[in-house]
Protein backbone atom coordinates (compact mmCIF):
# COMPACT_ATOMS: atom_id res chain seq x y z
CA UNK A 1 0.00 0.00 0.00
CA UNK A 2 1.29 3.45 -0.86
CA UNK A 3 1.39 6.22 1.74
CA UNK A 4 0.37 8.97 -0.71
CA UNK A 5 -0.68 9.23 -4.31
CA UNK A 6 -1.19 12.50 -6.17
CA UNK A 7 -2.91 12.39 -9.55
CA UNK A 8 -2.89 15.45 -11.84
CA UNK A 9 -2.92 17.96 -8.98
CA UNK A 10 -3.48 21.55 -10.09
CA UNK A 11 -3.86 24.64 -7.96
CA UNK A 12 -4.73 28.15 -9.08
CA UNK A 13 -5.23 31.37 -7.19
CA UNK A 14 -7.45 33.36 -9.49
CA UNK A 15 -5.75 33.37 -12.88
CA UNK A 16 -2.36 32.39 -11.44
CA UNK A 17 -1.47 28.70 -11.87
CA UNK A 18 0.68 27.62 -8.93
CA UNK A 19 0.64 23.83 -9.39
CA UNK A 20 0.41 22.18 -12.80
CA UNK A 21 -0.46 18.48 -13.26
CA UNK A 22 1.54 17.09 -10.34
CA UNK A 23 1.78 13.27 -10.26
CA UNK A 24 3.56 11.63 -7.34
CA UNK A 25 3.61 8.37 -5.40
CA UNK A 26 5.12 8.08 -1.91
CA UNK A 27 5.69 4.53 -0.71
CA UNK A 28 5.19 3.43 2.89
CA UNK A 29 8.21 4.37 5.00
CA UNK A 30 9.71 6.60 2.31
CA UNK A 31 11.33 9.96 3.07
CA UNK A 32 10.47 12.31 0.20
CA UNK A 33 11.84 15.84 -0.07
CA UNK A 34 10.27 18.61 -2.16
CA UNK A 35 13.00 21.03 -3.20
CA UNK A 36 13.13 24.04 -5.45
CA UNK A 37 13.59 27.83 -5.46
CA UNK A 38 11.25 30.21 -3.68
CA UNK A 39 7.90 30.44 -5.44
CA UNK A 40 8.13 27.05 -7.15
CA UNK A 41 4.99 25.72 -5.40
CA UNK A 42 6.51 23.25 -2.93
CA UNK A 43 4.81 24.64 0.20
CA UNK A 44 1.51 25.02 -1.64
CA UNK A 45 1.73 21.37 -2.68
CA UNK A 46 2.34 20.36 0.93
CA UNK A 47 -0.68 22.40 2.04
CA UNK A 48 -2.85 20.69 -0.59
CA UNK A 49 -1.73 17.30 0.78
CA UNK A 50 -2.52 18.48 4.32
CA UNK A 51 -5.94 19.84 3.31
CA UNK A 52 -5.06 23.42 4.22
CA UNK A 53 -5.60 24.32 0.55
CA UNK A 54 -8.10 22.75 -1.83
CA UNK A 55 -6.78 21.37 -5.12
CA UNK A 56 -8.29 23.07 -8.17
CA UNK A 57 -8.12 19.72 -9.98
CA UNK A 58 -6.81 16.22 -9.40
CA UNK A 59 -6.99 13.78 -6.50
CA UNK A 60 -5.09 13.32 -3.24
CA UNK A 61 -5.10 9.80 -1.79
CA UNK A 62 -3.57 9.00 1.61
CA UNK A 63 -3.31 5.24 1.97
CA UNK A 64 -6.28 3.80 0.10
CA UNK A 65 -8.56 6.79 0.74
CA UNK A 66 -9.15 9.78 -1.53
CA UNK A 67 -9.12 12.71 0.89
CA UNK A 68 -9.99 15.72 -1.29
CA UNK A 69 -13.14 16.31 0.76
CA UNK A 70 -11.74 15.15 4.11
CA UNK A 71 -10.92 17.74 6.80
CA UNK A 72 -7.22 18.16 7.67
CA UNK A 73 -7.79 16.78 11.19
CA UNK A 74 -9.24 13.57 9.73
CA UNK A 75 -6.53 12.86 7.14
CA UNK A 76 -4.18 11.02 9.48
CA UNK A 77 -1.37 13.52 8.98
CA UNK A 78 0.81 15.51 11.37
CA UNK A 79 2.52 18.70 10.27
CA UNK A 80 5.65 20.46 11.56
CA UNK A 81 5.91 24.10 10.51
CA UNK A 82 8.79 26.51 10.02
CA UNK A 83 7.55 28.39 13.11
CA UNK A 84 7.38 26.17 16.16
CA UNK A 85 3.74 27.14 16.87
CA UNK A 86 4.01 26.10 20.53
CA UNK A 87 1.64 27.36 23.20
CA UNK A 88 3.84 29.66 25.32
CA UNK A 89 1.86 29.16 28.55
CA UNK A 90 2.04 25.34 28.38
CA UNK A 91 4.91 23.10 29.39
CA UNK A 92 6.65 20.77 26.94
CA UNK A 93 4.53 17.85 28.15
CA UNK A 94 1.30 19.85 27.93
CA UNK A 95 2.14 21.03 24.40
CA UNK A 96 2.61 17.39 23.36
CA UNK A 97 -0.52 16.08 25.10
CA UNK A 98 -2.99 18.77 24.04
CA UNK A 99 -3.88 17.21 20.68
CA UNK A 100 -4.30 13.76 22.20
CA UNK A 101 -6.58 15.15 24.92
CA UNK A 102 -8.70 16.81 22.24
CA UNK A 103 -8.95 13.40 20.56
CA UNK A 104 -10.10 12.06 23.96
CA UNK A 105 -7.35 9.46 24.08
CA UNK A 106 -7.08 7.51 27.36
CA UNK A 107 -4.56 8.87 29.88
CA UNK A 108 -2.52 5.67 29.72
CA UNK A 109 -2.16 6.02 25.95
CA UNK A 110 -1.23 9.70 26.26
CA UNK A 111 1.43 9.03 28.90
CA UNK A 112 2.90 6.12 26.94
CA UNK A 113 3.17 8.08 23.69
CA UNK A 114 4.59 11.23 25.29
CA UNK A 115 7.15 9.30 27.35
CA UNK A 116 8.28 7.49 24.20
CA UNK A 117 8.56 10.75 22.23
CA UNK A 118 10.50 12.70 24.88
CA UNK A 119 12.95 9.82 25.26
CA UNK A 120 13.41 9.53 21.50
CA UNK A 121 14.00 13.29 21.17
CA UNK A 122 16.19 13.64 24.28
CA UNK A 123 13.69 15.98 25.96
CA UNK A 124 13.27 14.08 29.24
CA UNK A 125 14.94 16.83 31.29
CA UNK A 126 12.76 19.56 29.77
CA UNK A 127 9.19 18.22 30.02
CA UNK A 128 8.22 20.69 32.77
CA UNK A 129 9.72 23.75 31.07
CA UNK A 130 7.86 26.28 28.98
CA UNK A 131 8.95 27.18 25.41
CA UNK A 132 10.56 30.44 26.57
CA UNK A 133 13.02 28.38 28.63
CA UNK A 134 14.16 26.33 25.62
CA UNK A 135 16.64 26.91 22.80
CA UNK A 136 15.47 27.08 19.19
CA UNK A 137 16.57 23.52 18.52
CA UNK A 138 14.76 22.24 21.62
CA UNK A 139 11.56 24.06 20.61
CA UNK A 140 11.70 22.46 17.18
CA UNK A 141 12.14 19.05 18.81
CA UNK A 142 9.03 19.71 20.90
CA UNK A 143 7.12 20.56 17.72
CA UNK A 144 8.35 17.31 16.16
CA UNK A 145 7.40 15.41 19.34
CA UNK A 146 3.89 16.86 19.18
CA UNK A 147 3.62 15.33 15.70
CA UNK A 148 5.10 11.97 16.78
CA UNK A 149 2.61 11.37 19.60
CA UNK A 150 -0.28 11.47 17.13
CA UNK A 151 1.15 8.42 15.32
CA UNK A 152 0.05 9.75 11.92
CA UNK A 153 -0.04 7.92 8.60
CA UNK A 154 2.07 10.70 7.10
CA UNK A 155 4.46 13.31 8.53
CA UNK A 156 4.64 16.68 6.74
CA UNK A 157 7.56 19.05 7.40
CA UNK A 158 7.40 22.60 6.02
CA UNK A 159 10.96 24.04 6.11
CA UNK A 160 11.36 23.11 9.79
CA UNK A 161 15.01 24.14 10.07
CA UNK A 162 14.85 27.60 8.48
CA UNK A 163 14.83 29.46 11.81
CA UNK A 164 17.89 27.64 13.20
CA UNK A 165 21.54 28.65 12.89
CA UNK A 166 23.92 26.55 10.80
CA UNK A 167 25.18 24.29 13.60
CA UNK A 168 21.68 23.61 14.92
CA UNK A 169 20.39 22.94 11.41
CA UNK A 170 22.98 20.21 10.93
CA UNK A 171 22.30 18.63 14.33
CA UNK A 172 18.52 18.74 13.90
CA UNK A 173 18.84 17.36 10.37
CA UNK A 174 20.70 14.36 11.79
CA UNK A 175 18.01 13.96 14.46
CA UNK A 176 15.23 13.97 11.84
CA UNK A 177 17.07 11.34 9.78
CA UNK A 178 17.55 9.21 12.90
CA UNK A 179 13.88 9.68 13.78
CA UNK A 180 12.86 8.44 10.33
CA UNK A 181 14.95 5.30 10.79
CA UNK A 182 13.46 4.62 14.23
CA UNK A 183 9.85 5.20 13.23
CA UNK A 184 10.02 3.77 9.67
CA UNK A 185 7.41 6.44 8.99
CA UNK A 186 6.34 8.04 5.71
CA UNK A 187 7.62 11.61 5.61
CA UNK A 188 7.37 14.54 3.19
CA UNK A 189 9.78 17.37 3.79
CA UNK A 190 9.82 20.78 2.09
CA UNK A 191 13.03 22.79 1.78
CA UNK A 192 14.79 25.24 -0.51
CA UNK A 193 18.14 23.92 0.77
CA UNK A 194 19.58 21.35 -1.62
CA UNK A 195 22.00 20.11 1.08
CA UNK A 196 19.05 19.13 3.28
CA UNK A 197 17.44 17.42 0.30
CA UNK A 198 20.58 15.46 -0.62
CA UNK A 199 21.33 14.31 2.93
CA UNK A 200 17.80 13.43 4.09
CA UNK A 201 15.85 12.08 1.14
CA UNK A 202 15.15 8.60 -0.12
CA UNK A 203 13.53 10.41 -3.05
CA UNK A 204 13.84 14.02 -4.16
CA UNK A 205 11.12 15.86 -6.10
CA UNK A 206 12.60 18.92 -7.86
CA UNK A 207 9.99 21.59 -8.56
CA UNK A 208 10.13 24.68 -10.74
CA UNK A 209 7.27 27.03 -11.64
CA UNK A 210 4.68 24.59 -10.31
CA UNK A 211 5.89 21.58 -12.28
CA UNK A 212 7.95 18.53 -11.38
CA UNK A 213 11.27 18.77 -13.20
CA UNK A 214 12.62 15.39 -12.05
CA UNK A 215 12.07 12.76 -9.38
CA UNK A 216 14.61 10.23 -8.13
CA UNK A 217 17.12 9.32 -5.45
CA UNK A 218 19.71 12.00 -4.53
CA UNK A 219 22.50 10.25 -6.44
CA UNK A 220 20.30 9.59 -9.48
CA UNK A 221 19.54 13.29 -9.76
CA UNK A 222 23.13 14.32 -9.05
CA UNK A 223 24.71 11.90 -11.53
CA UNK A 224 22.01 11.97 -14.22
CA UNK A 225 20.07 15.25 -14.18
CA UNK A 226 17.36 15.41 -16.83
CA UNK A 227 17.95 19.07 -17.62
CA UNK A 228 20.13 22.07 -16.93
CA UNK A 229 17.94 23.37 -14.11
CA UNK A 230 18.23 20.17 -12.05
CA UNK A 231 21.96 19.93 -12.84
CA UNK A 232 22.56 23.45 -11.58
CA UNK A 233 20.26 23.28 -8.57
CA UNK A 234 21.70 20.16 -6.95
CA UNK A 235 25.31 20.27 -5.84
CA UNK A 236 27.38 22.74 -3.82
CA UNK A 237 29.26 24.52 -5.28
CA UNK A 238 26.84 24.36 -8.20
CA UNK A 239 27.66 22.98 -11.64
CA UNK A 240 29.67 25.15 -14.07
CA UNK A 241 28.11 25.92 -17.46
CA UNK A 242 30.15 26.94 -20.50
CA UNK A 243 28.54 28.52 -23.54
CA UNK A 244 31.75 29.00 -25.52
CA UNK A 245 33.36 26.23 -27.49
CA UNK A 246 35.93 23.99 -25.83
CA UNK A 247 38.36 22.04 -27.98
CA UNK A 248 37.04 18.55 -28.68
CA UNK A 249 33.52 19.36 -27.48
CA UNK A 250 30.39 19.55 -29.68
CA UNK A 251 29.18 22.97 -30.86
CA UNK A 252 25.67 24.30 -30.25
CA UNK A 253 25.24 22.86 -26.76
CA UNK A 254 25.89 24.07 -23.22
CA UNK A 255 28.68 22.18 -21.52
CA UNK A 256 28.23 21.41 -17.81
CA UNK A 257 31.08 20.38 -15.50
CA UNK A 258 30.84 19.94 -11.74
CA UNK A 259 33.53 21.83 -9.75
CA UNK A 260 35.09 18.60 -8.42
CA UNK A 261 35.57 17.33 -11.99
CA UNK A 262 37.66 20.31 -13.08
CA UNK A 263 41.36 20.20 -12.35
CA UNK A 264 44.53 22.20 -12.86
CA UNK A 265 46.43 20.64 -15.77
CA UNK A 266 49.29 21.91 -17.88
CA UNK A 267 48.08 22.22 -21.45
CA UNK A 268 44.44 22.05 -20.39
CA UNK A 269 41.66 23.07 -22.78
CA UNK A 270 40.33 25.93 -20.63
CA UNK A 271 42.52 28.94 -19.85
CA UNK A 272 41.65 31.44 -17.15
CA UNK A 273 42.72 33.61 -14.24
CA UNK A 274 42.08 33.07 -10.52
CA UNK A 275 39.77 35.78 -9.16
CA UNK A 276 39.16 34.42 -5.64
CA UNK A 277 40.44 31.61 -3.40
CA UNK A 278 38.37 29.92 -0.66
CA UNK A 279 40.60 27.93 1.68
CA UNK A 280 38.36 25.56 3.62
CA UNK A 281 41.04 23.34 5.12
CA UNK A 282 40.04 20.00 3.65
CA UNK A 283 39.09 21.60 0.31
CA UNK A 284 40.15 24.61 -1.71
CA UNK A 285 37.70 26.38 -4.02
CA UNK A 286 39.08 28.48 -6.85
CA UNK A 287 36.91 31.01 -8.63
CA UNK A 288 38.17 31.35 -12.19
CA UNK A 289 37.36 33.75 -15.01
CA UNK A 290 38.07 32.16 -18.40
CA UNK A 291 39.67 33.96 -21.32
CA UNK A 292 36.13 34.28 -22.76
CA UNK A 293 34.88 35.97 -19.58
CA UNK A 294 32.93 33.02 -18.14
CA UNK A 295 32.98 32.33 -14.39
CA UNK A 296 33.93 28.84 -13.16
CA UNK A 297 34.36 27.24 -9.76
CA UNK A 298 37.03 24.57 -9.26
CA UNK A 299 36.88 22.36 -6.17
CA UNK A 300 40.26 20.88 -5.25
CA UNK A 301 40.81 18.30 -2.55
CA UNK A 302 43.21 19.42 0.15
CA UNK A 303 45.19 22.63 0.49
CA UNK A 304 46.55 24.46 -2.55
CA UNK A 305 48.75 27.53 -2.83
CA UNK A 306 46.99 29.22 -5.76
CA UNK A 307 46.79 33.00 -5.53
CA UNK A 308 44.49 35.64 -7.00
CA UNK A 309 45.59 36.69 -10.52
CA UNK A 310 47.38 33.38 -11.18
CA UNK A 311 46.90 32.26 -14.76
CA UNK A 312 45.83 28.61 -14.87
CA UNK A 313 44.95 25.88 -17.34
CA UNK A 314 41.99 23.61 -16.54
CA UNK A 315 40.76 20.34 -17.96
CA UNK A 316 38.28 17.54 -17.26
CA UNK A 317 37.51 13.96 -18.15
CA UNK A 318 34.94 13.90 -20.98
CA UNK A 319 33.08 11.11 -19.16
CA UNK A 320 32.14 13.66 -16.49
CA UNK A 321 30.76 16.23 -18.93
CA UNK A 322 27.06 17.05 -19.28
CA UNK A 323 25.45 18.55 -22.38
CA UNK A 324 22.24 20.57 -22.71
CA UNK A 325 20.41 21.85 -25.78
CA UNK A 326 18.90 25.29 -26.37
CA UNK A 327 15.82 24.23 -24.32
CA UNK A 328 18.10 23.20 -21.41
CA UNK A 329 17.27 19.52 -21.89
CA UNK A 330 19.98 16.87 -21.47
CA UNK A 331 21.47 15.57 -24.73
CA UNK A 332 24.06 12.90 -25.51
CA UNK A 333 26.18 14.01 -28.51
CA UNK A 334 27.47 11.33 -30.84
CA UNK A 335 31.11 10.43 -30.30
CA UNK A 336 31.23 11.82 -26.77
CA UNK A 337 31.53 9.21 -24.01
CA UNK A 338 29.25 10.34 -21.16
CA UNK A 339 27.62 8.42 -18.34
CA UNK A 340 23.92 7.88 -19.06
Amino acid sequence: MTALKLDKICKSFGTVEVLKDIDLTVENGEFVVFVGPSGCGKSTLLRVIAGLEDASAGTVAIGDEVVNNVAPSKRGIAMVFQSYALYPHLTVRDNMTLGLKQEKQPKTVIDERVDKAVTMLDLTDYVDRRPSDLSGGQRQRVAIGRAIVREPKLFLFDEPLSNLDAALRMNTRIEIADLHRKLSASMIYVTHDQTEAMTLADKIVVLRDGRVEQTGSPMELYNNPANQFVAGFLGSPSMNFLQTSVKGQPDGVTLGIRPEHLGLRDGGRIMGKVTHVERLGGDTNLLITTMQGEALTVRLFGQHMAQVDDEVALDFDDAHAFYFDANQQRVYPDGIATAK
